[in-house]
């Protein structure tokens, strides 16, 4: 048969190839191997420590799904929806730090991946996408299943890559989990063509990486911490503002041991919550729209904001022009670009949060053994009292329904009294969310995982999946919504498969109760389009629905009926666990601090608002 008869080679023999050879030379200390693209992509991944990808094959990425068979070191999930492989890699690395994986081919299965890769960029997460695309030859020629997820995510991505060079997979893929993994943390897609996963090439390790605009300033200026101890000693009423960047930093213990020298009352905000132990007596609680009084009021009275990896967004100062009208302001984070861009920084400080927090503290200890301080300097007395007088007089709490119906912060309440602060807990988007970030007390970094800057609604069942894969010794918890559970529950199939057992509680409320209570409060009641219909009408019944995937189903109606449940679903681990909580459907968050308000609006309940002493009323 001559060449130009030759008949091409079959999917089997193209699978065939990716078995690697032996080695053919050494270059140093490193062995060369000659694989193809997708056996280079599983070999990459293997050599950066990945253990896990959550993904669904298809078309343009499945040569890299045959040597994945072989792998003895990367176990892959196949989950039902691409959304789901996305939130999974996200709640696996926010419940450890480490970088989540997942993988979908082209067209649809890449844009499927589009919402969770904006969450983790909101959020700061580190995950790594990796995406099939079409042969390089058809890129640009709409072809079947072709999308540019490259150009679709270029703005929620930390950095993106196109692959069409089999001998460039392995360098895309070391970058692609430093960056991810570096400075501010955050999603990155490596989008590799059909053929570079088919070509031969040859494969070392590790690859040489060139980032030559990507220099992290991790390590705070000497000047900026000096001038930032100075504001502190001679404030008179100073508030650690903490967000999210504490714990992906992995600062809290760090932080701890600054609070604890400083004396200085903190808020955590809701992605931070667990830095900062609830059961210290600084701790006042979550600042914002639906935070305590006494965290909004002390930001709102102090003299000296110190925001520590956090960014002043607009859930947290209301409307931003009179927010802590008196403060001046300390912002440390590793993203300059975050300093000042709400609010205008005092003393900005460009640093990875942990080191600042540590040389904040060394600073300080070793300024307070000078014996020439200025009088009152470090004497935060009076203003620790004034805060914990507003959070003893404010504290949170809710008032049961007039008719018997469950209280969703009971139910909440008992789930975390029950599980304990081990647990980890993972909610949905809405009501249900804030309840949980209230009444779980929180002792722990990354005991709370939720989709914060996003908002994303179907975040919780898969994004738990991801963090009990992630350390299966721990409880997890999916607190999610009636509305939000139903937008993800077919990754509960997965969970059953791959012997995941988590726990999940749908507070239903027949609701998409956050838009209700909306509706209530500034809408007049008029109720459109927010009735789910899953009390009245059972539709659908969730614990037919969880029976049906393999689950154990369980509900509860009544107060008698919670413990019991939930204390079953505790004793549970051999498959996931489905509560159904039936709940009252007119239950609102509070405090709150209506949209676009200041924060000095807030109120307790519907037409209640704290009311002050007078000598509270002045900063």
């Amino acid at each position: 048969m001559s060449d130009t008869t030759r008949q091409a080679p079959s999917p089997a023999d193209v699978a065939s190839l990716a078995r690697p050879r032996h080695p053919v030379e050494t270059a140093g200390e490193r062995p060369v191997v000659e694989v193809t693209g997708a056996q280079a992509l599983v070999l990459s991944l293997e050599a950066v420590g990945a253990d896990t990808v959550f993904g669904i094959p298809g078309g343009a990425i499945l040569p890299a799904y045959d040597p994945m068979l072989d792998s003895a070191k990367v176990r892959h999930i196949l989950v039902r929806h691409e959304q789901g492989a996305g939130h999974a890699a996200e709640g696996y690395a926010s419940a450890t730090g480490r970088v989540g994986v997942c993988m979908a081919t082209s067209g649809p299965g890449a844009t499927n991946l589009v919402t969770p890769i904006a969450n983790a960029h909101m959020d700061s997460v580190p995950i790594v996408a990796i995406t099939g695309q079409v042969p390089s030859s058809a890129i640009g020629t709409d072809a079947f299943q072709e999308a540019d997820i490259r150009g679709i995510t270029m703005p929620i991505t930390k950095h993106n890559y196109l692959v069409t060079d089999a001998a460039k997979i392995p360098q895309a893929i070391a970058e692609a989990f430093h960056i991810a993994s570096t400075g501010r943390p955050g999603p990155v897609l490596v989008d590799i063509s059909k053929d570079a996963l088919q070509a031969r090439t040859t494969f070392s390790w590790p690859p040489k990486i060139d980032l030559p605009g990507y220099r992290p300033v991790t390590h705070p200026h000497g000047k900026q911490i000096r001038e930032a101890a100075r504001l502190m000693a001679a404030a008179a009423r100073p508030v650690f503002y903490v967000g999210g960047g504490v714990v992906r930093g992995h600062a809290s213990e760090e932080l701890r041991r600054l609070v604890e020298l400083t004396q200085i009352p903190v808020v955590t905000t809701l992605m931070a919550r667990g830095t900062v132990p609830d059961s210290n007596p600084l701790n006042l609680g979550m600042p914002g729209m639906h935070g305590t009084v006494a965290a909004v009021t002390a930001l709102q009275k102090s003299d000296l904001i110190i925001a520590l990896g956090a960014r002043f967004d607009d859930r947290v100062t209301g409307l931003l022009s009179s927010f802590a009208p008196a403060a001046k302001v300390i912002h440390a984070d590793i993203d300059p670009a975050e300093i000042s861009k709400n609010r205008t920084a005092d003393v900005p400080i460009v640093g990875d949060v942990r080191e600042v927090i540590v040389a904040l503290t060394d600073h300080i200890a070793s300024e307070r053994r000078d014996a020439s301080l200025e009088p009152g300097a470090w004497d935060f007395a009076a203003w620790r009292e004034r805060v914990a007088g507003w959070k003893e007089t404010f504290p949170l709490g809710y008032t049961d329904s007039e008719d018997g119906t469950l209280s969703p912060q009971y139910v909440i309440e008992r789930i975390g009294a029950l599980s304990g602060p081990e647990a980890t807990y993972v909610a949905g988007v809405g009501q249900h969310q804030m309840w949980a970030a209230q009444f779980v007390q929180y002792e722990r970094p990354n005991s709370w995982i939720n989709s914060g800057g996003l908002g994303t609604m179907g975040f919780s069942v898969p994004a738990a999946m991801g963090a009990k894969v992630a350390e299966p010794e721990r409880t997890v918890w999916a607190i999610d919504g009636d509305g939000c559970f139903q937008m993800t529950n077919q990754e509960l199939a997965t969970c059953v498969v791959n012997n995941i057992p988590i726990k999940v509680a749908v507070i239903n409320n027949s609701s998409l109760g956050m838009v209700r209570q909306w509706q209530t409060l500034f809408y007049n009641q008029r109720y459109s389009n927010t009735d789910l219909q899953t009390t009245s009408d059972r539709v659908p019944d969730f614990v037919k629905l969880a029976e049906a995937y393999g689950c154990l189903g369980l509900r509860a109606e009544t107060r008698e009926d919670v413990d019991a449940v939930i204390k079953q679903a505790l004793e549970t681990n051999d498959r996931p666990v489905v509560i159904d909580f039936i709940v009252h459907r007119d239950a609102m968050v509070w405090p709150m601090v209506p949209a676009g308000v200041s924060n000095d609006m807030i109120q307790v309940a519907r037409h209640e608002a704290p009311v002050w002493d007078r000598e509270e009323e002045a900063p």
